[in-house]
């Protein structure tokens, strides 16, 4: 027990930076989601295919490789990013991509006698995907949306390797200094990410519950 209470005070640090990349990086995913979600169901086929090649760019290859890409070899172009934007750019992207999907796909599921209800009422596209689609759709994309942000928490340990001092980076700074801590320091960090991610967890199924209660009133 004295390994943990040694270990805990010195991993806190980390603990701040990684729910600070957490949060900025989710608020960059879903926002990213929102806008190449809906540019893949744009009218114009030029929009579309430039949102698919970032689409299947960020789908297809490592977030690590992206992280470094980002981080490493950007500079070379006369693009600098400092360890945590770099972190909350690759992150961001990422998921965002992912989360793409999930809006593009939850978009197509509403029924399209809802877009012929509304083309009746007379409603500009804008006014359909705002007052009819959306609302709908959201409900759709909370379980995709509260996967993509647990997968996003497990990928924010991968930032230590562009020396961001995030929690997994503290961690493994103890363990290099005290090989007899690894065990200790591992048990930590695996609790430390499980406790971040139970808010998470629960924050969905409560949206998921309370969406559901609203559809079921109206």
């Amino acid at each position: 027990m004295d390994a943990y209470r040694e270990i805990i005070p010195l991993i806190l640090p980390g603990l701040k930076i990684t729910l600070q990349v957490l949060i900025a990086s989710v608020a960059l995913a879903i926002s990213v989601a929102f806008i190449a979600g809906l540019a893949r169901l744009s009218r114009f086929a030029v929009v579309r295919k430039i949102t698919a090649v970032y689409v299947e760019l960020f789908r297809g290859t490592s977030l690590l490789v992206q992280l470094f890409w980002i981080f490493f070899a950007l500079p070379a172009f006369g693009i600098q990013f400092s360890p945590f934007l770099a972190s909350v750019v690759a992150l961001g992207l990422n998921y965002g991509a992912y989360g793409s999907e999930v809006v593009r796909s939850a978009i197509l599921a509403i029924p399209n006698g809802q877009t012929e209800a509304s083309i009746a009422l007379n409603m500009t596209r804008w006014q359909r995907m705002r007052l009819v689609i959306l609302p709908q759709a959201l409900r759709i994309m909370l379980p995709g949306f509260g996967n993509n942000a647990i997968e996003l928490l497990k990928g924010t340990s991968l930032v230590s390797l562009i020396t961001l001092t995030d929690l997994t980076y503290k961690g493994l700074i103890i363990q290099n200094n005290n090989l007899s801590y690894t065990f200790p320091v591992f048990v930590v960090l695996l609790l430390f990410y499980f406790i971040i991610a139970l808010p998470l967890i629960f924050g969905v199924r409560k949206l998921e519950k309370n969406a559901s209660r609203g559809v079921a009133k109206a």
